[in-house]
């Protein structure tokens, strides 16, 4: 028997949730058939979220090709088809894999499974990045140099927490449907243990009653806590980095893990800061926002709390 996942036509960090949850109650060894002939537009996040759904199981899985052209032609350029046919039994006419030279893919779907992935990942983007932050989005040049760190401290997340390899992808396009202004999105995915597990891994830690991934992300987002002993200078200030980072810049970070998903959202977006109860997939899932800079308005952000919960 062969279960059918539907992708929808726009797939990003939000409308994934429908993957997810049509996967959530499939058993791991039955045969799945995603079905993305319908689909129109996809954001870094949803690409790099679909090899995460490979990457999540036993069985190798069918994979339908989108059949509108312009789709087909960018998910090439992206490199999305070249590491689905590693995954995936592909159906449909699969293009010829172009180069990602057009200036809104920053950096194609690039595997990151060791620290020398994250060196070759940073060292590929940085001048092409710095162009697009100072002369597209009018950010400050400074920025350049946060913006590398925090590219490398998103991916350095798998490398540590994962227990396995994910992907990352960088882009640039217009952000019509809540900003009207350009942005640079980075998506870091992986199917790997997810951070409550390993936060769990640490000698320190203590298990509560309240214990679960909600937690676990508060834990690893908002108070900087690691799986890493205190003596292991730098561990764990990844995310806090990457946090300060979004603030300052009036960009939006979401982390999704197991079955809480949480987000630090600009006066720009309405998103809820923690969902939880969501369908449970492994690993985490990050996505980075920041936006085109306008004149000098002070930025203010929106940080999840343990009071700011919500369910689905």
């Amino acid at each position: 028997m062969t279960t059918v996942i539907a992708v929808p036509p726009s797939l990003d960090e939000q409308t994934f949730e429908q993957v997810f949850e049509q996967l959530a109650p499939v058993p791991d060894g039955e045969k799945l058939l995603i079905d993305a002939r319908h689909a129109r537009w996809s954001s870094p996040y949803g690409l790099a979220a679909l090899l995460c759904v490979a990457q999540s199981r036993h069985e190798r899985a069918d994979f339908a090709v989108p059949e509108n052209p312009d789709t087909l032609s960018y998910w090439s350029r992206t490199g999305f088809f070249r590491h689905a046919a590693e995954l995936y039994d592909l159906h449909g006419h699969v293009p010829r894999e172009r180069e990602a030279h057009e200036s809104d893919v920053l950096l194609e779907l690039t595997p990151i499974t060791r620290t020398d992935d994250v060196h070759g990942v940073v060292g590929r983007i940085q001048q092409k990045a710095a162009d697009i932050l100072h002369g597209q989005l009018n950010l400050d040049t400074a920025v350049t140099g946060a913006f590398g760190m925090t590219l490398s401290e998103s991916c350095q997340n798998i490398v540590e927490h994962a227990g396995l390899g994910g992907w990352v992808a960088v882009q640039t396009y217009r952000y019509t449907k809540r900003l009207g202004r350009r942005v640079v999105v980075i998506a870091v995915c992986d199917a790997g243990v997810g951070f409550r597990k390993s936060l769990e891994s640490s000698p320190s830690h203590r298990h509560s009653d309240r214990w679960d991934d909600a937690m676990a992300l508060e834990d690893a987002v908002l108070r900087a806590v690691s799986r890493f002993r205190h003596g292991d200078k730098g561990r764990g200030q990844g995310l806090a980095g990457i946090r300060r980072f979004v603030g300052r810049w009036e960009g939006k970070l979401t982390v999704r893990s197991g079955t809480a998903r949480l987000a630090i959202t600009p006066d720009w977006d309405e998103d809820v800061p923690m969902t939880e109860s969501l369908p449970y997939f492994p690993g985490a899932q990050m996505q980075i926002v920041i936006p085109e800079r306008l004149g000098d308005a002070p930025v203010r952000s929106r940080t999840a709390t343990p009071r700011s919960r919500t369910g689905r």
